[in-house]
């Protein structure tokens, strides 16, 4: 049996590992895109460390794109075999598949144009809209908690990571000889104890190989946060103080229903100034219809809230924008206002033109709620930039930035361990870590093998390891 590190190794984005079972099965877990701008990993989204016809099954973890965006691509290139995820997952990855062909595509004309400046030839998308519609009718959808058989001798089990609706991390029970079984373990991204809407991570079996991502190791979040009364105190110091904007850049999955739940939340006790909120992204907008259709995966506090407000992702003064014609207007208004916009780390989508326009006033502010890869804008501010470049002109930061790391979906070092002590120390044969910067993955060894595990390893990209 091996596994290879097909992406995600030494860096944050670009999920992809590939398990051969003992028969030949071939399991690739997720087949994420690299989402960044590190000259590195240029080619990465449009080569394979793998023929894509030779894969017989692929299992997904959960929906962002960095963990299910090149699938189409996959299909495309010759994979015929099922993607097998939850229920949730496979509606959100309806949606926001759809929108990355979308972004293929509008990036290949923009691309296009620089080349024929240049009288170079011109490139394909990576994928079309039609490539991902194409690719949702080979996705199947399953239950949590319960063992399916998805190949020869190999079965997996789902158990909820607490992570974003329908995320998983992922046992395999691979046949080895005789009735004997190794349990192939894979994280996923590991979400956060008592955090609104989802419920916490829940406990893998116990493996004999465990990959496990590694996003805020030697890292803590902030103490636990009393998050209603943090961002209340952030919207009242610049919509009622300075009256400025706020701009909240966040993920359309996960991050953006969080914000507007607690936000319900502050209007129903009647906290919330009377201010407009609008949440300016169509892809936000059909996740949080999805939300709505699966109840399963919501905890006890959300389940008990909707008794009172059937509706825990809307109120008055909430506005949902859809139309470029809609989001222009949001620049044009003058008094106080906050906007929750994609993409969270500022480098696409209409949270840029925001940014553009909102950037240089000191009244407004700029709330960073979650992680920004290196080399993307959000990175840069986030690290504190004076001056950053916005459509390619040169723009002073003079909006405060307040930064709120405990709205992270990504648990923090503690977090982590907490969810792997199930582990049996002795069974455990060897963890790798994948989804961190080296930096992060150094420190969160360290602490892997201070709790007494025995073996831990840090793949570099492409690299194969033989599980005996």
């Amino acid at each position: 049996m091996k596994v290879q590190f097909c992406g995600a190794a030494r860096t944050v984005t670009g999920s992809c590992h590939l398990i051969t079972a003992p028969n030949g099965y071939k399991i690739l877990l997720d087949c994420g895109l690299y989402q960044g701008n590190d000259e590195d990993f240029d080619d990465f989204n449009r080569e394979w460390a793998f023929d894509p016809a030779d894969i017989d099954v692929l299992v997904l973890s959960h929906a962002h794109i960095d963990h299910s965006g090149r699938i189409p691509k996959l299909i495309k290139d010759g994979f015929k075999g099922d993607v097998i995820c939850t229920s949730a997952t496979r509606d959100l990855a309806a949606i926001m598949l759809l929108d990355s062909g979308y972004i293929q595509e509008k990036d290949i004309e923009y691309v296009n144009r620089k080349r024929q400046r240049q009288g170079l030839p011109p490139m394909k998308a990576l994928y079309t809209i039609p490539d991902a519609k194409k690719a949702m009718s080979q996705f199947v959808g399953i239950s949590y908690g319960r063992w399916f058989r998805i190949g020869p001798a190999v079965e997996v089990l789902f158990q909820d990571a607490g992570h974003i609706l329908g995320s998983s991390n992922v046992t395999l029970r691979i046949e080895k000889d005789n009735r004997h079984f190794e349990y192939v373990g894979f994280s996923g991204d590991i979400g956060r104890p008592d955090r609104p809407i989802l419920r916490d991570p829940q406990p893998m079996p116990e493996c004999d190989y465990l990959i496990c991502e590694s996003t805020y190791g030697g890292t803590q979040h902030q103490g636990t946060p009393n998050d209603e009364d943090d961002l209340l105190k952030i919207i009242n110091h610049t919509c009622i103080e300075k009256k400025g904007k706020l701009i909240i850049p966040a993920f359309s999955v996960g991050r953006t229903q969080e914000i507007v739940y607690m936000l319900d939340r502050l209007e129903t006790q009647g906290r919330l100034p009377r201010i407009p909120v609008y949440v300016d992204s169509p892809l936000a907008v059909d996740a949080t219809d999805i939300f709505i259709l699966h109840p399963e995966c919501y905890d006890v506090d959300l389940l008990d809230y909707m008794r009172k407000d059937p509706n825990p992702f809307g109120f008055k003064h909430l506005h949902y924008v859809r139309t470029v014609e809609q989001s222009k207007s949001i620049n044009e208004i003058k008094g106080p206002c906050i906007v929750i916009s994609a993409s969270g780390m500022m480098q696409a989508g209409r949270v840029k033109h925001h940014l553009n326009n909102h950037i240089e006033n000191e009244r407004n502010t700029i709330l960073v709620v979650g992680f920004c890869a290196e080399g993307t804008l959000g990175r840069r501010i986030r690290d504190g930039a004076e001056e950053v470049r916005i459509f390619g002109q040169p723009k002073q930061v003079k909006a405060e930035v307040v930064i709120m790391d405990s709205f992270s979906a990504h648990g923090d070092e503690e977090e982590m361990l907490e969810f792997m002590d199930n582990q049996n120390r002795d069974k455990l044969k060897k963890i790798f870590l994948v989804h961190g910067e080296i930096d992060r993955q150094e420190a969160f060894k360290e602490a892997i093998l201070a709790k007494g595990f025995k073996k831990v390893e840090i793949p570099v990209l492409d690299q194969v390891y033989n599980l005996d």
